[in-house]
């Protein structure tokens, strides 16, 4: 991976769906970046860049965003959780909107998921070859405490990835990528803080969770000092920064501004993609 470009992708629920549109805006221009991370639902919309589904994300969203087996609270009584589980993760890809496993898997570059660790919380990474027509990686990666139970890979519990390393430009560097596209679904200038309900969830989970709830609560920092090394990156002429230009809603329910988010994203690609194109370089 020495000297080769890398793309990141932020999470936040729906918020990557701006990402998404960045993602088509590169598959349409045939950009394969050969090392590709992302988080929480920047990791599980990548997939779909990295078996070259252009459009497939957007789809998803527009069918099912309001759909009560994707998120609602019957739910809760099946599997505790706000999203559908076995519907989200495993009936979508297997079945309504089919996911090309062969071609990801064929991917013949690095892709990697980011999760955090249910009982050290510390980051744990997998690439494309741990992941199956379960799509557990996934549902790790996505597995926000008290919203979504924890995913079980390999015998142990994996949570959201954003706890522990929300933007993972440390590992992408420590990985040998000297160049990379970074795309936030925050706005310029944002700064996070841990919030009240970061704290009020880190109380409910500390006694079975206590190392997630200590990084629940801390990765607010983590994530200012990732989000302020990429911009250092993006001014050494190392990075290409790519962020909404307003906020987005985490649980947006309107799939028409979901269709806009992405076609702010697949617009501001396509303004940008020189630069984009001169990391490969």
């Amino acid at each position: 991976m020495i000297g080769m470009p890398a793309v990141l992708f932020e999470g936040g629920t729906f918020r990557p769906v701006f990402s998404c549109g960045v993602m088509d805006a590169l598959l349409d221009e045939d950009i394969m970046f050969p090392y590709c991370i992302g988080v929480s639902a920047g990791c599980a919309d990548a997939a779909s860049y990295v078996s070259r589904q252009r459009g497939r994300n957007i789809e998803v969203l527009e069918k099912y965003r309001n759909d009560k087996r994707y998120m609602g609270k019957r739910n809760l009584f099946k599997e505790k959780s706000m999203f559908g589980i076995q519907f989200a993760f495993r009936d979508i890809p297997n079945i309504h909107v089919p996911f090309d496993m062969e071609t990801f898997q064929n991917y013949d570059g690095k892709f990697i998921a980011v999760t955090t660790d249910a009982q050290t919380g510390r980051v744990q990474y997998f690439t494309q070859k741990d992941v199956d027509e379960r799509f557990e990686v996934f549902h790790g990666t996505c597995a926000l405490p008290a919203i979504i139970p924890p995913a079980v890979i390999h015998g142990r519990e994996y949570f959201d990835g954003g706890l522990s390393n929300p933007i993972p430009i440390d590992k992408v560097l420590s990985d040998g990528c000297d160049k990379v596209l970074v795309v936030l679904t925050r706005p310029k200038g944002y700064i996070k803080e841990c919030r009240k309900s970061d704290i009020l969830i880190a109380r409910r989970i500390e006694k079975k969770y206590p190392a997630v709830a200590r990084a629940l609560v801390h990765r607010y920092k983590k994530y200012n000092r990732s989000v302020k090394l990429c911009e250092e990156l993006e001014k050494q002429g190392r990075a290409v920064i790519l962020r909404p230009e307003h906020p987005l809603k985490s649980m947006e329910k309107d799939v028409k501004v979901l269709r806009r988010s992405w076609q702010e994203g697949y617009d501001l690609a396509a303004e940008r993609m020189s630069e984009i194109k001169a990391l490969f370089h």
